[in-house]
């Protein structure tokens, strides 16, 4: 890494402070009641490197939930218990429409175009209750994320994860198209149930940042620290991120900002920089695609002025 500490701290300071002055802040997910309520003013960024320390700055320590996030963890935990034979249920393809279609799935048969549209987490999801119960799948779940942030205090927000659940239709609309294609296995209610609970795991920029150093730095927690996934499953999980991270935004977040990264509509972003460090941003308020807009605009000042694209 060429740049000191002092220059990623004060060119994390310098994403928050224009965070702060810019006027355009995107709509928060209102159709979540419990993401209505967010402060579309606070931002946060995290940065996470090598040897394990944290740098950050902004709103860098509010808990909220990941969201669509989460489908980083549990295609993680599906690959290590299902391999390769996952992909003969959900594709490795960018899908070009809004993360929750159900026209795209029903043109593909009920086999959805890549496992960061709801579809295809709906399914991995199910992929890992083929081995477990549902609170066991969920325990599992909570429980590798804790070890990849070495973090204990990581949790579900149980208000957000109710309020998803009753207000889920579509997801529900996709499980049932899933299941008349023989591509749900589990029941739609159980597999569902785990989905929203995952979606609503409660995590702070600086904590977001320490669990995606597993894919920055090959599998591991850095050089010193013990191999959570295989070097190869991380590689392949940050390009599913760079290719499908951003829904049917992927390209133009390649363009701009040049790094692996999968968002959530909370307004998380975790992104990747492979060999040099994890990236956690927040800010609540999203984009027409569904992505945080400042933290986007956060993300791409910090990686060009760092010269940290992969590109």
């Amino acid at each position: 890494m060429s740049q000191s500490l002092d220059e990623i701290k004060s060119a994390l300071q310098r994403a928050i402070e224009r965070a702060e002055q810019t006027k355009e802040r995107g709509k928060v997910a209102a159709y979540i009641p419990e993401l209505a309520k967010a402060d579309p003013q606070k931002a946060g960024i995290a940065v996470t490197l090598a040897n394990g320390e944290t740098i950050s700055a902004g709103d860098c320590n509010q808990q909220t939930t990941i969201q669509s996030v989460s489908k980083v963890f549990t295609l993680a935990l599906a690959l290590g218990t299902v391999g390769d034979r996952l992909w003969s249920r959900v594709g490795r393809e960018p899908s070009g429409s809004a993360f929750d279609s159900i026209l795209q799935l029903e043109h593909e048969n009920g086999v959805p175009r890549n496992p960061f549209v709801n579809a295809g987490a709906i399914v991995v999801t199910d992929s890992i209750l083929t081995s477990y119960q549902p609170k066991e799948a969920l325990a599992q779940i909570v429980s590798f994320v804790r070890a990849l942030a070495e973090d204990e205090t990581i949790h579900i927000d149980k208000a957000v994860a109710m309020s998803e659940t009753q207000t889920g239709h579509r997801n529900r609309a996709l499980a049932h198209y899933l299941a008349s294609h023989g591509n749900l296995r589990d029941e739609v209610d159980l597999t569902l149930g785990v989905y929203f609970h995952q979606c609503a795991l409660s995590m702070s920029c600086v904590q977001l940042s320490r669990a995606g150093r597993f894919l920055a730095f090959g599998g591991g927690l850095g050089p010193q620290n013990g191999q959570m996934v295989s070097a190869k499953r991380a590689k392949r999980i940050a390009a599913i991120m760079l290719t499908c991270g951003h829904y049917d935004g992927s390209g133009d977040f390649a363009y701009r900002v040049g790094v692996p990264a999968k968002s959530g509509v909370s307004g998380m972003i975790l992104a990747v920089v492979p060999h040099i460090a994890s990236i956690a941003v927040w800010s609540p308020g999203l984009n027409k695609h569904g992505n945080s807009l400042i933290g986007t605009q956060m993300l791409e000042q910090v990686v060009n002025e760092l010269d940290w694209s992969i590109f």
